[in-house]
């Protein structure tokens, strides 16, 4: 039996993800990163969450998602101009999130 392939969504994140964030932190035993926050849900669920304040990053441990957050700092790159975000201070993406995409 094959397995159906997982839908990512990058999206930003809202007031309504305040919960899953608390959570997906303490999973990841790291402190909330600041707002903005962008984040990668995989079928529905909450992942990763990329601060676009200063490229901080926190992911659910048990599941993959190296390629999740690599994802997320590509995304972040490509709306740091559309932010006013300087080039100095946008999250840079990994040689991971180029062969994931």
């Amino acid at each position: 039996m094959s397995r159906l392939p997982e839908t990512i969504t990058v999206r930003p994140a809202s007031a309504d993800d305040a919960s899953a964030l608390i959570r997906l932190a303490a999973l990841d035993s790291a402190p909330l990163p600041p707002a903005p926050l962008v984040v990668a849900e995989v079928d529905g669920e909450l992942r990763a969450a990329l601060s676009l304040a200063n490229g901080r990053s926190i992911a659910d441990p048990f599941h993959l998602s190296l390629a999740l957050v690599d994802l997320l700092r590509l995304h972040a790159a490509a709306m740091a101009p559309a932010l006013g975000v300087s080039a100095h201070r946008r999250p840079r993406a990994t040689a991971a999130a180029l062969r994931f995409a």
